[in-house]
């Protein structure tokens, strides 16, 4: 019991030494001003996230709110704040970020035709809070969710994961470097967007054999 209590004031003393560095950085917006948003619900913290509002301090710093995205948390974000930095001009693009971070398939060359392989392996702690982040997501009702769900009955889950975690990635990008705001469009969005693209690719599959398809009024196809 007494090296539990040991345990727990060194985990307290390097909570208090993230908290002092985080307040070195400086504003890059007015809090007063730009008030946090509340998050859409509430979930039970981990036990592993510190214990004062690593939240605020993250909005704080970087501008915007990277736990609105479903799947990433507080701790999370600071993960991959913490090895990525907050100056996304190190990447032209969202693909170089991906890229950097292991998350893309592998393109071989053989007999001069690109082959798509596995990820490349890394160690790479913010590829890894975003692998995790994603595997959260199997039971979520949003779009990621749903996209997560998707991927995993045709790929598998780890495929899936990865795929999940690649556009986790693309979406901080475009967070931390344009400053924008996520909305998650949710399941039911995601899950219609899918049906209008099967959708074409099945009148486009039948006009190429001399067919057309025709749309009943509840909404099967003839």
């Amino acid at each position: 019991m007494e090296l539990f209590d040991i345990y727990q004031e060194k985990i307290a003393q390097c909570d208090r030494e993230i908290e002092k560095i985080l307040n070195q950085f400086g504003d890059k917006i007015d809090m007063e001003e730009q008030l946090l948003p509340t998050q859409p619900k509430k979930r039970k913290p981990s036990r592993n996230e510190p214990k004062f509002d690593l939240r605020s301090h993250l909005y704080r710093i970087s501008g915007v709110d990277l736990t609105r995205i479903e799947g990433i948390t507080a701790y999370t974000a600071l993960t991959i704040i913490s090895e990525i930095g907050l100056d996304m001009n190190s990447w032209k693009t969202e693909k170089h970020f991906t890229s950097w971070l292991g998350l893309c398939p592998g393109n071989k060359i053989s007999v001069g035709k690109s082959i798509r392989g596995k990820s490349k392996p890394t160690a790479n702690r913010a590829a890894g809070a975003l692998r995790l982040a994603a595997q959260s997501l199997y039971n979520s009702h949003s779009a990621l969710g749903a996209f997560l769900r998707r991927q995993k009955a045709r790929l598998g889950a780890p495929k899936a994961i990865t795929a999940t975690a690649h556009k986790l990635a693309h979406l901080i990008y475009s967070l931390l470097k344009h400053g924008t705001e996520y909305v998650d469009a949710g399941q039911d969005y995601y899950e219609e967007q899918y049906r209008q693209r099967v959708l074409y690719n099945l009148k486009r599959r039948a006009r190429q054999m001399g067919f057309y398809l025709v749309e009943k009024e509840t909404g099967a196809i003839t």
